[in-house]
């Protein structure tokens, strides 16, 4: 990983280890995202709701890239934030 660096993405409060499982569990609700945006386009196709292919109804950002990918940009840009567990 390149861009954005380490220290850009946690700002000294978390380390590498920190910042891998926060990585993961985060591609983890990209991919529920996804697979549920797919689910409801799908069901649009069966009930012929819509004339529109699959991967019309589908968010360019989700089909265009991986999990990994959308997470890190997403922690990158604030819509997720890392968090230290309560003590």
């Amino acid at each position: 990983m390149i861009y954005p660096t380490i220290d850009e993405l946690t700002h000294g409060d978390f380390n590498r280890y920190e910042l891998v499982i926060g990585v993961a569990k985060c591609a983890r609700i990209v991919t529920d995202e996804y697979v549920a945006m797919r689910a409801k386009a799908q069901k649009m196709i069966d009930n012929r709701e819509t004339e529109k292919p699959l991967s019309a109804l589908i968010d360019s950002e989700y089909k265009d890239q991986k999990a990994v990918k959308i997470a890190i940009a997403k922690l990158s840009s604030g819509r997720f934030k890392m968090v230290h567990p309560e003590e």
